[in-house]
């Protein structure tokens, strides 16, 4: 079977543009996508950063369904630590009623922010993922009618119904979430993105431990992967020069907008900031359309992956959306 290819958005906010631009910029580069060919489109959740402009994706969602008639499109992911699980049944099976057959759940166990944030989000506690199996156990079985006849909430009607239900993925960057989505026979999203080391063999290790479910009889498993494809391979290392530098801010926990071109240009490196930046590009995969076909087939036959989720970032837009389109073209995908 051919490599499927999708797309996860973060909604980056580029220096100089403001939350409100990026939001559109997601919108255009969804309707971009899937003319393009790409399989699903996934919004990230991320709270008060000044980089990333979507603290809500559900309710972003709600409009990115409107302006697709194809792509499959879902959270990458709802932070579920910070929520009631039926709440969140209950908004996904509005989206799923409203887009039948194309909605994904992805379910993150992350804060997504620092402490002082996550204690306002949560409603003036500290969420703890201590029970997210749980939550998550308990959200199937609200979204599938399974929770067990002496649950306290079994006879609460969840509505609206449906014939059709959200797929469901367990996203993570460590073995966690592997192996509590091959337990409870659940798909499967790997971060490469964030974490470059041992997601193949936690891939791996939760296809060979899947148990079979009522949702899935098989595992399906994505690689999410930080991609920049441009013209040629030095072309893309110019671009890259923004990310390099928004990493480093990262690192320095600096709450800046992603660097333009020209900002990171201007950046006077330090000998040890520079080896910083080189170190994380194990994250990525960045050169022209034919780089980034050998080495993101060569990554997802590691994983044994049969989709690559792409995560690109650039200092503007347009460069952002060109090379999403030259890597469908590199894979054929239109």
């Amino acid at each position: 079977m051919p490599l499927k290819f999708s797309i996860l958005d973060q909604s980056p906010v580029i220096s100089g543009q403001t939350p409100a631009q990026a939001v559109q910029a997601t919108l255009e580069l969804a309707r971009h996508a899937e003319r393009l060919g790409y399989h699903r489109y996934w919004l990230a959740e991320h709270h008060a950063i000044a980089a990333l402009a979507d603290p809500c994706p559900e309710v972003l969602l709600a409009r990115l369904g409107a302006e697709t008639q194809r792509l499959r499109i879902g959270s990458g992911g709802v932070l579920l630590p910070y929520y009631s699980p039926f709440k969140v049944a209950e908004v996904f099976r509005m989206l799923e009623a409203l887009y039948p057959g194309r909605m994904d759940l992805g379910l993150g166990r992350a804060p997504g922010g620092d402490a002082r944030t996550a204690h306002a989000v949560a409603g003036g506690q500290f969420p703890t993922a201590d029970d997210f199996p749980q939550r998550v156990w308990e959200l199937v079985g609200h979204l599938d009618g399974t929770l067990p006849e002496d649950h306290p909430h079994k006879r609460v009607r969840l509505q609206p119904g449906g014939d059709t239900a959200p797929q469901v993925w367990l996203l993570g960057s460590s073995d966690y979430s592997g192996a509590l989505a091959a337990r409870l026979g659940l798909r499967f999203a790997f971060a490469h993105f964030i974490n470059p080391k041992g997601g193949d063999a936690v891939t791996r290790a939760y296809q060979e431990r899947f148990q079979s479910s009522a949702r899935e009889k098989s595992p399906a498993a994505i690689v999410c992967v930080f991609v920049i494809c441009a013209a040629d391979d030095a072309e893309a290392e110019r671009l890259a020069a923004s990310i390099d530098l928004r990493r480093l801010h990262m690192a320095l926990n600096l709450d800046t907008p992603v660097p333009t071109l020209e900002e990171a240009a201007r950046h006077p490196y330090k000998e040890e900031e520079r080896r910083y930046v080189l170190g994380q590009r194990d994250r990525a995969v960045i050169g022209g359309p034919e780089k980034c076909r050998r080495e993101l087939t060569a990554l997802a036959g590691r994983y044994g992956a049969g989709e690559v989720m792409a995560l690109t970032i650039t200092g503007d837009y347009p460069s952002r959306l060109r090379s999403y389109e030259l890597l469908a073209s590199a894979f054929g995908l239109a």
